[in-house]
């Protein structure tokens, strides 16, 4: 490592959660569906049996997957989401009062958190006027039209995943594994990134960067695994050359 440079790099997933996790508390976390996810820290934050969460994300994973985990172990107490229609445990908990959910549009629950980590209070959208998701909320009008504002999402505590990362907490996301985890990182009062590679200060063209490590405090290798799919869709393998080529000679 370059002298001089701080790292940001922490043992395990549980040292970087160290002194961190407390009951209460608002998390934000990345990925979509179980693309981008970071499963290591979702993990941790379940073993450290921390409970009366506030999590927002995109989704909640699905049953035994990411976020799924902390639901099926009495962890969570509300959630700010989008979409949650992979989840029967979910569904089940909502349905049965246990647990409070605020149902927010994609594209703003992904505004909200930029706003959030951009110092921005709230914006107005169009989105949602005249559905459920306006209800108890200010409106205004612009120009002949109705908007509704939506609060920015400043969480305690936010966790990303990316593919590379250096000990300085810049970060490298990968394809669609982007996805939430950049607005996700800028929204957290103390952000923790997990990485797939770990490289020294330097390593990282800087015009590669896609989160600058200002908003990250910490840093930690993820651990290889199989990662899982969400949904597979494959269609049936050829089995003759007729059936590639119509049968034409």
């Amino acid at each position: 490592m370059t002298t001089g440079h701080t790292t940001k790099k922490r043992g395990s997933a549980a040292d970087a959660l160290a002194g961190v996790l407390q009951d209460g508390i608002t998390i934000a976390v990345g990925g979509f569906g179980l693309s981008g996810v970071p499963f290591d820290l979702i993990e941790a934050v379940r073993d450290s049996g921390v409970r009366d969460l506030t999590i927002v994300s995109n989704n909640m994973g699905v049953d035994g997957q990411g976020l799924g985990i902390l639901l099926e172990n009495g962890q969570v107490s509300r959630v700010v989401a989008s979409y949650v229609g992979e989840n029967a445990l979910f569904a089940s908990l909502y349905l049965a009062g246990e647990l409070t959910v605020e149902f927010t549009p994609q594209g703003t629950l992904a505004e909200r958190l930029r706003a959030g980590g951009a110092g921005i209070a709230g914006f107005y959208t169009r989105t949602g006027v005249g559905t459920v998701v306006a209800e108890g909320k200010h409106l205004a009008e612009f120009d002949g039209e109705t908007y509704v504002l939506e609060r920015g999402i400043v969480a305690d505590l936010a966790l990303v995943h990316a593919h590379t990362a250096d000990t300085e907490g810049n970060l490298v996301y990968r394809n669609t594994a982007r996805n939430f985890n950049p607005a996700v990182a800028t929204a957290g009062r103390l952000t923790i990134a997990e990485a797939e590679v770990l490289v020294a200060p330097g390593e990282i063209d800087p015009n590669h960067v896609d989160t600058p490590g200002v908003f990250v405090q910490r840093v930690v290798a993820s651990a290889p695994r199989i990662k899982p799919i969400e949904q597979r869709t494959t269609r049936a393998r050829p089995t003759s050359v007729h059936q590639t080529t119509g049968g034409a000679e």
